[in-house]
This record gives C-alpha cells, sequence and structure tokens, in this order.
C-alpha cells in the first residue's frame, strides 16, 4: 500500500534555523496519525511545513509518491485539506454559504454534524465556538480529501464538542479512507481514535507508538513527555533506553 504522505528526514524552521529535525513517518489511506508533545515540541511547525506554508531546509515531503513542492493552494486543489488552530470562518456570511464558498453541499455537512441543519441561515460570527470548529471541518471533509491535515481541533470547546469532531475525523479515515494527521493536547480524547501517534519534544521524535501502544502508556506518556514538569530531557531518555524498540527508526 502507498503511503498517501510519506515524510522522510524532514528538518524546518524559521529564517533557516532548525525547529523541527530529521522527522520520517508515513500515513497511510485510512490511517490516523497524532503528534502529541508538550508547547514547543514543534508540532504546529510540523503541521505547516506539510501543508506548504513552511519550506523544508532538509528532506522532503512526498504526496501519494511525489516530491511535493507546490504551495498549499495547489496541494489544497491536489487532495488536501488544512484545518488551522484558527476557525476558518467567513464571520458575515451565513453558515449556508461558507459551505457553498467551500464547494460542499449543506446535505453532506448536515450528515456530519445534524446539528447544523438548523443554523444554516446564521451569520458565522453569531455560531457557537463548535459549531464553527463543525462548521470549518465539515467544510474540510465534505471535500473528500485524500489527506486531511488538522491542526488543535479542541482548542477552547467542550468534551462533548471534542468527541463529535474526533468522531467525524474517524468516519472519514474508515469509510472515505482519508489520512490523517492531527496534532492534539487532549491526549486521552485523542488516542481514542488513533491508528498511530508520535510523541515529540524540541523538534524530534521521543515515541514511536501505535495506536494500542499509546493507550496503554497513557500516563507515562503523559507524565513524560506532554506537562512541562513532567517533562525532561532525562526522564524521555530514560524511558527510550526502558522501551529501545518503540524508538522511531526513521
Amino acid at each position: 500500500m502507498e503511503p498517501v504522505i510519506s515524510v522522510k528526514g524532514m528538518c524546518t524552521g524559521y529564517a533557516g534555523q532548525p525547529v523541527v529535525h530529521d522527522l520520517s513517518f508515513d500515513v497511510n489511506p485510512g490511517e490516523v496519525l497524532c503528534l502529541l508533545g508538550p508547547n514547543g515540541a514543534g508540532k504546529t511547525t510540523t503541521m505547516l511545513a506539510l501543508s506548504g506554508e513552511l519550506p523544508l531546509i532538509d528532506g522532503e515531503v512526498q504526496f501519494e509518491g511525489i516530491k511535493a513542492k507546490a504551495p498549499l493552494y495547489r496541494r489544497a486543489r491536489a487532495g488536501m485539506s488544512y484545518v488551522t488552530e484558527e476557525r476558518s470562518v467567513f464571520k458575515g456570511m451565513t453558515l449556508r454559504d461558507n459551505l457553498r464558498v467551500g464547494g460542499v453541499d449543506a446535505e453532506e455537512a448536515v450528515a456530519l454534524f445534524p446539528e447544523l441543519g438548523r443554523r444554516m441561515t446564521v451569520r458565522g460570527g453569531l455560531l457557537s465556538g463548535g459549531e464553527q470548529q463543525m462548521l470549518t471541518l465539515a467544510r474540510a471533509l465534505g471535500r473528500k480529501p485524500r489527506l486531511l491535515l488538522a491542526d488543535e481541533l479542541s482548542l477552547g470547546l467542550a468534551p462533548l464538542v471534542v468527541d463529535r469532531l474526533l468522531q467525524a475525523v474517524r468516519k472519514a479515515a474508515d469509510e472515505q479512507k482519508t489520512a490523517v494527521v492531527m496534532v492534539e493536547q487532549h491526549a486521552h480524547k485523542a488516542l481514542r481514535y488513533t491508528d498511530h501517534a508520535l510523541v515529540m519534544r524540541r523538534g524530534r521524535i521521543g515515541l514511536d507508538l501505535t495506536g494500542e501502544q499509546a493507550r496503554q502508556r497513557i500516563g507515562e506518556v503523559e507524565q513524560a513527555y506532554l506537562t512541562s514538569a513532567g517533562g525532561s530531557i532525562e526522564a524521555g531518555e530514560a524511558d527510550l533506553k526502558a522501551h529501545p524498540h518503540d524508538q522511531n527508526e526513521g
């Protein structure tokens, strides 16, 4: 099976200064990869590079076997959807018109999120934060992308809304075979829907786990890598020595 996206030795950053180092992974059709790590680990920088918004310093990104050099808008036309931390909603347009601008049929959006059905005539700026994020994700998934990049879908949202968003992502992976790379701080919730997890620290991969391994070791993962107080380099190195089979070999 050919990966939808393949990252090989990627190094990227800002003004020529690397922030992410030697990152390698594949994401196959229908697979959900979750990037975890503390603030400043390089997760959003990684997403910007995958989307084409940030140039590479070294390494390469392949999209369906072809080296990706195009900017974001061309990658979007080729089958990529990118949901950023900021909700991409036209606040002066109705929900229906927001969907129309994205080329998504209202019925498809309602099939994903039935609660949007009664809000079609409401302007984007008057929607709740959860409704805005549902709209954003419905517009992204309604295009039936080959690849979805989702950066912090859950930011500032209630737990029930977070579950609804993550369920929609999992459904797209299972039914449409969309490959997904998502960044999430809520590890417990995200890992319920994840096939593969990479835990990043200081721009590098600390742990490379299957979804099942990550779920079994969630307490350890959170303590060692996701909290500033508990996430020392020494703790991470000790964990890798204790579990050498989990190290990333890319």
